[in-house]
């Protein structure tokens, strides 16, 4: 991003008014902040010049009992004060991390609902950043942004009014020293936008490396490459570490830049206050009344510049959020037939499908899975056969052709109720942190313990469970680690047929599992296909021997079809297949 675009976010209007119409439920909160701000602005100056008073007037004149009532009221004043500015601070943080809870929700609600090719382009870190950085980005808009910069300029403003007031000759000369800094200012909110720059990139480049070297530490060190990952991972860390100095540097000489620029200031007020003291023309009340408004108003504009830069910030974080907010591949959920009651026929009608336009993965494919009866898809890698089940239940959508589940296409049922009567079990497959129960459930309260168990016994696995320390309430942690792959793949199993299925998909199921839990998987299919609608696609071609149907894929195209005795009979491609595979089981058994 260009210097000049960066900085044009400070001002873009339509970005603010976006960020702040997700305040619109708390408007009552947003119009006190404001009223708040305009309040401390008129308090700020009225304690130096009830200063001024009680020196000029009741000092001077001796006037002992008008001295304690202008004390009392300053006091009164200043609780009154205090009290306000932590109630505005409050409420404006409050605001902030509200609206802030709001976007969060409203961004990975975003997200959820993306069509999956969304996750095919978008890196997952990229959307982690947008929904926990970029948006707690946007809370510093609030507490330290445009309405403590509103703040900060209406008591700057109400300071300079009452001190042109009193005396405008002594005012012009203590701001004098102003053009030194503002131009010391800018340089500063220069100098630290850049190292915020350089800060951010080098967070995200040691986020991305500590992640994936983290979830990548097998082969780490199966490689010994330690040592040489350590050196990648100093050289990031080091670039993180000089873009903080940087910004270090610039705060360590910009406020005693700013402090000599207020002893100048409070230097020429003395010189010029003392010969017109001198001349009776300024009273002693007023000079104690300007030390105290230069000393007020160098307050805010030492963080103005910090402030416009956590604004500017803000408003980068804004625009990345509303990229992610504003995307249009959404899942399209237009259907209106509720899917209460499915048989399970499924019908593939001349479907084409490609994950990028132009490099086509399905073409023409065409066939008809009657309810209750068992479909086999196999072929080599890349011919298709994973892409079939995930249009099915329209994870991605098709380019051409129609799908129709029970007679009724595809985009015409609501595709929630459609897609809870079909069960799927992934080659990869992913558990959640936590127990053993609530990956089963994928943490539905709703089921009961008893149920989950009896599913288990239903696939052979409730002994195995058992043994868990805790049992059903093992926690497996991330991803599953503390399981061999055969026992993940055995809940993930569990965890489709549980809400008893009406299509069943089987998506290379026994492909990474140990002979002992495939021998489980098999016994659960063989029991579970009777009556339900399946899908089974696999390496392992002696778990699709019984299908009542088998088609053979071949860079998107469907070569052959028939049962196993017909295809070996016809001596073609699953005839090469099914022979490679007893090959290789020849060889293991040698």
């Amino acid at each position: 991003m260009s210097k000049d675009k960066t900085i044009k976010k400070i001002f873009d209007l339509r970005l603010l008014r976006r960020v702040f119409a997700y305040t619109k439920p708390y408007k009552n909160t947003l119009f006190l902040s404001v009223l708040l701000s305009l309040v401390l602005a008129a308090l700020v100056p009225l304690r130096p010049w009830l200063i001024q008073k009680s020196v000029d007037t009741y000092i001077h004149n001796s006037d002992w009992n008008g001295l304690i009532w202008i004390c009392a009221l300053q006091l009164g004043i200043l609780f009154l004060e205090s009290g306000l500015r932590f109630w505005f601070m409050y409420r404006v943080n409050w605001l902030g991390q509200t609206t802030v809870n709001d976007m969060r929700k409203a961004v990975f609600r975003k997200i959820l609902f993306q069509n999956l090719a969304y996750f095919d382009r978008t890196p997952i870190g990229t959307l982690t950043t947008r929904t926990i950085n970029d948006i707690e980005s946007l809370n510093d808009v609030f507490s330290e942004g445009i309405i403590s910069i509103a703040a900060d300029v209406l008591t700057i403003v109400s300071l300079i009014a009452i001190m042109l007031i009193t005396d405008w000759k002594l005012t012009l000369i203590c701001l004098s020293t102003f053009p030194l800094l503002i131009i010391a200012t800018y340089i500063f909110k220069e100098s630290v936008n850049k190292s915020f720059q350089r800060v951010r990139n080098a967070v995200a480049a040691l986020n991305a490396f500590v992640q994936e070297h983290l979830t990548g530490m097998y082969i780490v060190q199966a490689f010994a490459a330690e040592e040489k990952e350590f050196g990648k991972m100093n050289d990031i860390n080091t670039e993180h570490r000089n873009a903080n100095i940087k910004s270090i540097f610039a705060y360590s000489v910009f406020f005693p830049v700013v402090e000599i620029i207020l002893a100048i200031s409070l230097g020429l007020l003395v010189w010029y206050g003392s010969v017109q003291l001198v001349h009776y023309t300024v009273t002693p009340g007023v000079m104690i009344a300007f030390v105290m408004y230069i000393n007020l108003l160098f307050r805010p504009l030492r963080m103005m510049a910090d402030k416009f830069n956590v604004l500017q910030m803000g408003m980068v974080a804004a625009e990345r959020i509303f990229t992610v907010l504003d995307s249009p591949e959404h899942l399209d959920n237009s259907g209106t037939i509720k899917a209460d009651k499915i048989k399970g026929q499924v019908e593939f009608d001349n479907v084409h499908f490609s994950y990028k336009e132009g490099i086509p993965v399905l073409k023409g494919v065409s066939f008809k899975l009657e309810a209750g009866k068992t479909m086999a898809v196999v072929g080599h890698t890349g011919a298709g056969k994973t892409s079939i089940i995930s249009i099915l239940n329209r994870l991605y959508e098709t380019d051409s052709g129609r799908i129709l589940i029970d007679n009724v296409n595809l985009h015409d049922y609501d595709i929630y109720s459609l897609r809870e009567h079909i069960g799927i079990v992934l080659q990869d497959v992913f558990l959640f942190s936590g127990t053993v129960y609530d990956n089963i459930t994928l943490r539905n309260a709703d089921i009961p313990l008893a149920k989950v168990e009896e599913v288990g016994k239903m696939l052979g696995i409730h002994d195995f469970i058992l043994s868990l320390p805790g049992g059903y309430l093992y926690d497996v942690m991330e991803r599953g680690n503390t399981l061999s792959q055969g026992q993940r793949q055995l809940l993930s199993f569990a965890r489709a047929l549980l809400y008893n299925p009406s299509v069943l998909i089987l998506d290379e199921a026994t492909s990474s599992v140990d002979s002992e839990s495939e021998q489980l998987i098999q016994h659960a299919i063989d029991t579970l296909i009777k009556g339900r609608t399946s899908i089974v696609i696999a390496h392992r071609l002696s778990t699709i021997r019984k299908a009542d149907e088998i088609i053979v894929m071949d860079k998107g195209n469907i070569i052959e079809r028939g049962n196993h005795q017909s295809l070996i009979a016809q001596e073609g491609e699953y005839y090469k297949l099914y022979t490679a595979v007893e090959k290789e089981k020849e060889q293991e058994v040698i």
